[in-house]
């Protein structure tokens, strides 16, 4: 896959990297900033596999490729100079029947959720690009003030995207910091709704744009902190590698081998450190500006150490696949499909293999009206190691959702969401059903020229 739409564009129609802006001293302008900044974000940080370190910089991708797409039209609410910001705040109510993932003996509460979207670029020289995504809100629980926090949604960065001549650098920090433990499979039982993690990751990336040839690598430090102190097994740190190679052999289609490395190491003695390896092949075929498919297949090894106190190590092989797919049918229809198998970080193992399938359908029937439809089933086993005290060996999790837009202005929307969550399990005490709803008013205060 490329590494922003600077690449996923027909080679006629690309922008090329830019020339560096070169000072009197021969140094490119701006050119003193980058170990700061580089500095900053890997200072910033501290699970993960070599898998996550693949997510991490496709994750990248889709962040770039999402800023490179606001900045088309350059929304804002606040503009001074060539600082732009986009404050969009929303204040969303939920009705959760079962916020401790409990089978029995469940309580239900009503959660209010205040959350404020910053969104801030400041162009530095020519084609240097400072960007700045964070949201951060607040969940209280009226009923059980316990599971109250705050929270940061996932997709906050702070990222400096650097051209010289045919080179794209991108140094980063991404955090997220949120409690909703019915969105990890892995996680179940009495008590889990206080699950919740912190995470940092920061790092670069560098592409190098060699006409038919893109070649791209990327290092990543990760931090993952529970919000629970039940959870605080999970506490690690992690070194993430990844690697690219893509050969446009169409102008619509490229193909590619990739790579990846990590290493983890956790806080306790309970589950084992370990390190994980990655290799596969990738496609990205884009027969148009409405349809896009991305293909990847490879292989994981999975390498646990003994460094835990109870559980035993144990080693892991599998493939790994995954197939993106999105597609624009008409103004009136869209739908988007990720579906794979993987080797994961465990919660209270050392790793999970699982499948997943998630397809989603957005329908826009009636004006200013959209309805998302979604499905989502996981299928997990417990790999390598795992807590004596915890007998599950697999799980299955369905989920369905509903979300039902509306817009009675230009720049207010109003949003009633439904979520279904059922988990089954060879441990009965770790089935649970959960049911979402939850009415959202989001304001838009923006100006574009």
């Amino acid at each position: 896959m490329s590494s922003s739409t600077l690449f996923n564009q027909p080679r006629a129609n690309r922008r090329l990297f830019a020339p560096a802006v070169r000072c009197p001293g021969g140094l490119p302008r701006y050119a003193w900033l980058t170990p700061w900044l580089a500095a900053l974000m890997l200072l910033a940080a501290r699970p993960a596999t070599a898998q996550e370190a693949l997510r991490s910089s496709l994750a990248g991708d889709a962040a770039a490729e999402a800023r490179n797409l606001q900045l088309q039209s350059q929304p804002y609410t606040v503009k001074s100079g060539d600082f732009r910001l986009l404050v969009t705040p929303s204040l969303e109510l939920d009705w959760n029947d079962n916020i401790g993932l409990s089978r029995d003996n469940t309580e239900a509460d009503f959660i209010l959720r205040p959350l404020v979207a910053l969104n801030a670029s400041y162009p530095i020289g020519a084609y240097n690009q400072l960007n700045l995504s964070v949201a951060v809100g607040y969940d209280e629980y009226l009923e059980h003030a316990a599971y109250s926090q705050w929270r940061l949604n996932s997709g906050s960065e702070l990222s400096f995207d650097v051209y010289i001549k045919d080179f794209w650098i991108n140094f980063h920090d991404r955090f997220q910091y949120s409690q909703d433990p019915s969105q990890e499979a892995a996680v179940a039982g009495t008590g889990s709704g206080s699950y919740g993690t912190f995470k940092n990751t920061a790092g670069l990336s560098g592409t190098w744009d060699l006409e038919d040839v893109t070649l791209t690598l990327g290092y990543d430090h990760q931090n993952t902190r529970s919000l629970s102190s039940q959870f605080n097994q999970m506490n690690n740190s992690s070194e993430m590698v990844v690697a690219r190679a893509g050969l446009l052999v169409h102008p619509r289609v490229t193909v590619g081998v990739e790579g990846t490395a990590s290493f983890t190491t956790y806080d306790q003695a309970v589950l084992n450190d370990n390190q994980q390896y990655s290799a596969g092949i990738y496609g990205d075929w884009r027969p148009g500006s409405y349809f896009s498919v991305q293909p990847r297949v490879g292989y994981t090894i999975f390498e646990s150490g003994q460094t835990s106190a109870s559980v035993k190590g144990g080693n892991l092989a599998s493939w790994y696949a995954n197939l993106t797919l999105a597609h624009q049918v008409t103004d009136f229809l869209s739908y988007s499909l990720s579906a794979g198998h993987e080797i994961r970080p465990g919660i209270q193992s050392d790793a999970i293999e699982d499948s997943y399938i998630r397809p989603s359908v957005d329908w826009k029937v009636i004006k200013d009206v959209t309805l998302q439809t979604s499905l989502s089933y996981e299928h997990g086993a417990e790999g390598g190691g795992q807590q004596a005290s915890l007998l599950e060996k697999n799980y299955d999790q369905y989920g369905g959702g509903l979300n039902l837009s509306y817009s009675p202005m230009k720049k207010v929307r109003i949003s009633l969401n439904y979520r279904l969550t059922l988990r089954s399990s060879n441990v009965a005490s770790r089935e649970y059903t959960q049911n979402l709803v939850g009415l959202q008013i989001t304001y838009t205060p923006q100006t574009s020229q």
